[in-house]
């Protein structure tokens, strides 16, 4: 089993920080967070771009995705290719995006329905319009928590746009929190999985994410689920949206003892 990390549990830090916690803690993979304040960001030059690349591969680390803030199914335009261009220079599996429907919260669930939502369309558009080098990677969040809601819009992206570049990044504590066993998600997400995201949360507390051992996330369903698979497991730690979180220095180690118990 490989475990990664996304820079949103260490937001501002530099890449010498992140470096020395991937060493210290056994990682092979990152994803990296894409903002104007990070060292990631589709503002770097070709040289920055470059240094980046060589820095993480010189480091043994794969990059399982750009973090970026691109909403698929939104209203306005979105910086996509920006962040495929970024993604492709730097060597990374794909770019995250959200959906973001705005439509969704008005809809039956998609693949109930006789069509997609407005929303969805747009995300075909923008699919099917998108350099293919690169993966576009959907995480199960916001509209499309639900593993039912993303495996029909990626049945819709397979009928009407073959040979897409888009992906599944499963973050099981969002398919969980909307009633969905890691064994139903995992079924659901399969065909378009690449890799996972885990993060402890509290279904007493809204799902609220927490300290790892303090709240209920079902951590060994989950890994019963995946037993047998090489999908990486990381660790979406969102202290830069949760500041009453434990760093990641402190959280890392916790997390291997909390998987591999």
């Amino acid at each position: 089993m490989t475990f990664a990390f996304s820079t949103l549990g260490c937001p501002g830090a530099s890449l010498d920080h992140v470096l020395e916690l991937a060493k210290g803690n056994d990682i092979s993979g990152l994803e990296l967070r894409a903002a104007d304040e990070e060292f990631t960001n589709t503002g770097l030059t070709a040289a920055q771009r470059r240094e980046l690349r060589t820095r993480i591969e010189d480091a043994g680390l794969e990059i399982l995705a750009v973090s970026s803030y691109v909403k698929l199914c939104a209203v306005e335009e979105q910086p996509l290719e920006a962040h495929l261009e970024l993604a492709a220079d730097l060597g990374a599996r794909g770019v995250r995006v959200f959906p973001g429907d705005p439509d969704a919260g008005t809809a039956t669930d998609p693949g109930t329905t006789d069509g997609p939502t407005a929303g969805e369309i747009r995300a075909l558009d923008r699919v099917t319009s998108a350099p293919r080098d690169v993966h576009i990677l959907l995480e199960t969040h916001d509209s499309h928590s639900a593993g039912r809601k993303m495996a029909a819009l990626c049945t819709l992206l397979d009928t009407d746009v073959p040979g897409h570049s888009a992906k599944v990044i499963w973050d099981s504590a969002h398919t969980w929190s909307h009633g969905e066993t890691p064994a139903e998600a995992f079924e659901l997400l399969k065909p378009w999985l690449e890799f996972v995201q885990i993060k402890e949360t509290d279904s007493r507390q809204k799902y609220r994410p927490v300290a790892v051992g303090t709240g209920d996330f079902p951590i060994q369903d989950l890994l019963e689920t995946l037993e047998g698979t090489d999908y990486p497991l990381s660790l979406e730690w969102e202290l830069k949206w949760h500041p009453h979180l434990p760093p990641l220095e402190e959280t890392l180690p916790a997390v291997r003892s909390w998987v591999t118990a």
